[in-house]
């Protein structure tokens, strides 16, 4: 039906807002969540998100092979992606090359565009600040900023938020 991206930088209204969304459609929750409890603090988030997710919900906690968890979904979900920045991560650490992973980001965004119920991917914007000084972050800023263009490429609705706010971005154009 419809596969919205919702990207921005930390604490703006992303994961609110497709939360928000998947509430309206009306459609049973999937939410996929692809963090995973590094250190204590992310141990806390993750537990703050997991207590703030309605009972009802279905949460599939997926770091690596998230296209193959959503393609197990039967069709008329309301599905949430939170968020492909740290499923980029997961798969840095794993190894994976540039290629794979964007590889993957597009086959989610095909998997979106297709599938028969909303879907909602979260990410972050890295990408607007200053060059970073270390290759292994310069190689995630990069990575990331063409996952993001490989999911958006399949979406209805690209959004930046900022501030709790969005802006509607509009395909480029060739």
């Amino acid at each position: 039906m419809s596969l919205t991206l919702l990207t921005g930088g930390a604490r703006s209204g992303k994961s609110s807002l497709a939360v928000r969304r998947a509430e309206r459609s009306g459609a049973p929750v999937v939410f996929v969540a692809t963090g995973q409890a590094g250190d204590d603090e992310m141990a806390e988030r993750i537990a703050r998100h997991r207590a703030e997710r309605p009972a009802g919900w279905t949460t599939l906690e997926e770091p690596l092979d998230v296209v193959g968890a959503v393609e197990q979904l039967a069709p008329g979900h309301a599905v949430i992606v939170d968020c492909v920045a740290l499923w980029l991560n997961n798969l840095m650490v794993r190894g994976d090359d540039e290629a794979a992973v964007v590889a993957q980001a597009d086959a989610l965004g095909r998997w979106g565009a297709a599938y028969r119920g909303e879907v909602v991917v979260v990410t972050n914007e890295v990408g607007l600040g200053i060059v970073p000084m270390h290759a292994l972050t310069r190689d995630y800023r990069d990575r990331l900023g063409r996952m993001n263009a490989a999911v958006a490429s399949h979406a209805d609705l690209a959004q930046l938020v900022v501030a709790g706010r969005t802006l509607t971005l509009d395909p480029v154009e060739d």
